[in-house]
């Protein structure tokens, strides 16, 4: 093993080490359980999905290990330092040092696209994607997944990291889910091997197809969750769901075992952010109603992400178990926050392009924020500040950190 890379990653491991120790960190955890049971503090403030390839003016960034794998360890704790350290908002900064399971699931279904970039440095990328399921032949021809997983090379993987961090942080193995949270989004699936055009049409032209898809793609992923379920691959505790704090005192469920977590412990994020311009009939149609049985195995629910959902509050209420709905920043805040009367957490998402643009202008980024918790309050409705799809700040890192700085004075404000 390389002595570089060991001596890189104990240093920063000794300094995840000193922030996780601040006292600061259980009392954040303790105002998103607060929160999640519908009994907030305030409103709760997170930063997330970042342009990374902006952010390293100072160099602390720069990875310096020489192997793949420890550079992704390398990665991870210096965007958590990073991100503690300049705009913390509510992160928990934790003890652990991550290490994901050597997880696969065939067959892959993989897109075929093009795309466009506007910065070469940056991640994201706009794609148009080919029609790959065109007719019923093709739907059928799909099979069902298959998961595996590598027990012995994860078995090295927490061994090498363990050893390194000796003394310092705790190695954990995490299964293979997004955000910490089983992905639920089928119908976003769906889009990247239809296109969004293929798919909003068939809705009006071809319904009874569009059904089968949909039925086709819950009854695989009900079979990952099966798998997932036999695999043990389901992570109790974990912190975050889609960007969000996940903290809470009702999970696991009273009939965890302790040792091999079902989806009844778990969040489960659910959203169809293609359908963003369908009505709320059509959304519960081929959206809730085919999704309920997935998403009703899970212990608790986030639903929606880029989606405005300020007009079908009331067809997600039909999901069993949903705690937390996003509200994007095309949503009608007293339109969403009035339906919701309290009974889930208003997660809102604060428009990014106020950071992207060629003058910053943060009296604009106040008065969004104001009006979004001055709502929330006015109907007893549990608030969180998600910032999060962040293109670009124009390299201009201190953007972000006079967002969340704004931020925390509207939500500590009366």
């Amino acid at each position: 093993m390389n002595r570089n890379d060991v001596k890189v990653l104990r240093e920063l491991g000794r300094k995840v080490a000193e922030a996780a120790a601040l006292d600061v960190n259980s009392e954040t955890i303790d105002m998103w359980k607060r929160l999640n049971a519908l009994k907030p503090v305030r409103p709760l403030i997170m930063l997330d999905q970042l342009p990374w390839n902006e952010l390293n003016d100072t160099g602390e960034l720069t990875i310096h290990c020489a192997d793949d794998f420890l550079r992704s360890i390398e990665c991870d704790l210096r965007q958590r330092l990073y991100k503690f350290n300049h705009f913390r908002g509510d992160m928990v900064m934790s003890n652990c040092v991550e290490v994901p399971k050597l997880v696969d699931t065939q067959p892959v279904l993989r897109p075929v696209e093009r795309t466009i970039a506007t910065d070469s440095t940056n991640s994201t990328v706009a794609h148009t994607y080919t029609d790959v399921i065109p007719d019923e032949e093709a739907l059928d021809r799909i099979p069902m997944p298959v998961v595996t997983v590598d027990v012995a090379g994860d078995r090295k993987r927490l061994e090498i990291v363990g050893g390194i961090f000796d003394g310092i942080l705790t190695p954990h193995l995490v299964g293979p889910t997004w955000n910490y949270s089983m992905h639920g989004g089928v119908w976003d699936q769906i889009t990247t091997l239809r296109g969004a055009e293929k798919v909003l049409y068939d809705l009006i032209d071809r319904p009874e197809f569009s059904h089968k898809v949909i039925a086709k793609f819950v009854k695989m992923a009900c079979s990952v969750v099966d798998q997932y379920e036999a695999l043990g691959l389901f992570d109790v505790d974990t912190p975050l769901v889609h960007c969000t704090g996940a903290y809470n005192d009702e999970l696991p469920s009273k009939q965890y075992d302790g040792k091999n977590a079902k989806a009844r412990d778990v969040w489960i994020f659910g959203l169809a952010q293609i359908f963003s311009t369908v009505s709320p009939d059509m959304h519960d149609e081929f959206e809730i109603e085919p999704i309920k049985p997935l998403l009703a195995r899970f212990g608790l629910v986030y639903y929606g992400c880029c989606d405005p959902m300020d007009r079908k509050i009331d067809i997600v209420r039909k999901i069993k178990n949903v705690r937390k709905i996003s509200m994007s920043p095309w949503a009608d805040a007293e339109r969403g926050a009035s339906q919701m009367t309290g009974d889930f957490v208003f997660s809102a998402k604060p428009n990014p392009a106020f950071v992207a643009t060629d003058h910053f202008d943060e009296a604009l980024v106040r008065k969004e924020l104001k009006h979004i918790v001055a709502t929330c309050r006015k109907y007893k409705t549990p608030c969180e500040l998600i910032f999060k799809d962040i293109s670009t700040v124009k390299y201009q890192p201190q953007r972000l950190t006079i967002w969340e700085q704004i931020a925390k004075e509207v939500a500590n404000e009366g």
